[in-house]
């Protein structure tokens, strides 16, 4: 590793710990706000849930989100599978029957990933950096689609401010996943994450 890359690694860190610290503090209202919303929407769970997920290396970790989704979901993902609108590995369908209505609004948003700035505080994660799959995910992976494990996972990256970003191929994704570990640099991160902020302005999750 060169003595560029290790002082941008080491300054990442830093700015990471720094942006999530600062950012659990002033957005604690609106976090104590969603989770009461979520409670009340679907009381037959809590605001939180966690899942394991691969970080680098394929490390595993706990991974936060608010709940979207009515409880028991992961039990009907079987039934679920045939309808998967995502080629590769990943699964993903526009109208899961399983997402509540605020599921869908914070979704929308990206609200729901607030509580991974505990992850990003502790971490497991970054601030940019390719999203940390599942684990029956990587277990499907090629070796090719295994490099993007080689970077710490992150709340968001090109596919998340991509365009139309549900209408890609999981190869698309991993392209540009790939491209982000290629052209890693302090100016790409903070691109990427006020494009973030832009995208969840204008709800372009949907």
């Amino acid at each position: 590793m060169t003595k560029k890359r290790c002082v941008y690694l080491r300054v990442k860190r830093i700015q990471d710990t720094v942006l999530s610290a600062l950012a659990l503090v002033i957005l604690s209202p609106l976090l104590l706000l969603i989770a009461l919303a979520v409670v009340i929407d679907d009381p037959q769970g809590g605001p939180i849930f966690s899942q394991i997920r691969c970080g680098q290396g394929g490390e595993l970790f706990r991974l936060y989100k608010f709940r979207t989704m009515c409880v028991g979901a992961e039990q009907r993902l079987s039934e679920l599978l045939p309808y998967n609108e995502m080629t590769g590995p990943a699964f993903k369908i526009q109208n899961d029957p399983r997402i509540t209505r605020l599921g869908r609004f914070l979704r929308s948003t990206g609200l729901d990933e607030l509580p991974q700035l505990v992850n990003i505080l502790k971490g497991d994660m970054s601030v940019v950096g390719p999203r940390p799959p599942l684990l029956r995910e990587v277990e499907a992976y090629t070796p090719y689609q295994r490099q993007r494990l080689t970077v710490t996972p992150g709340l968001t990256c090109f596919w998340q401010v991509s365009p139309r970003r549900n209408s890609l191929s999981f190869d698309d994704w991993v392209e540009l996943d790939l491209r982000y570990i290629r052209e890693q640099s302090w100016l790409l991160d903070w691109r990427l994450t006020f494009r973030t902020v832009r995208a969840v302005l204008r709800r372009e999750g949907l």
